[in-house]
């Protein structure tokens, strides 16, 4: 309201509305950036995670296909030993080839990072718009 002063603003002016305005657009990107950053470091434990699980079981298994592809060398060399060798081969070139394939089908289906976040951001920019547009045409 002026109180018919010259050169005075209404309270509830153009400053008001912009200045209110700017504050919830700041909130709005500020909770966005709390989503991206518990995203990051939820991503980042899980893959922390992950990488000291592989390299624990990769270890162990590595050490239990070494000592059965000895055992199995050992018990057949007097009689067959190419052919357990060859059979050992066969066994490693599977299991790869097994692995590789799955490395592949999870690569391809992993869910893509920061999806809510982006989500989110989509919604926003959505409604934004519908807003813009429902003001422009009253």
């Amino acid at each position: 309201m002026t109180d018919g002063t010259p050169g005075t603003t209404p309270a509830g002016g153009l400053r008001s509305a912009l200045a209110r305005a700017g504050a919830s657009l700041f909130g709005l990107v500020r909770t966005r950036f709390e989503l991206a950053s518990v995203e990051y470091l939820e991503a980042r434990e899980h893959a922390l995670t992950r990488v000291v699980l592989t390299a624990v079981v990769v270890t162990a298994f590595a050490f239990a296909a070494l000592m059965a592809s000895a055992l199995v060398v050992v018990l057949f060399w007097d009689t067959h030993r190419v052919a357990a060798l060859a059979a050992v081969t066969l066994v490693y070139v599977a299991i790869g080839a097994g692995a590789w394939w799955r490395l592949k089908v999870t690569g391809r289906t992993a869910p893509a990072p920061f999806a809510a976040t982006l989500a989110e951001l989509e919604r926003d920019g959505e409604w934004l718009s519908e807003t813009l547009r429902n003001r422009a045409n009253p």
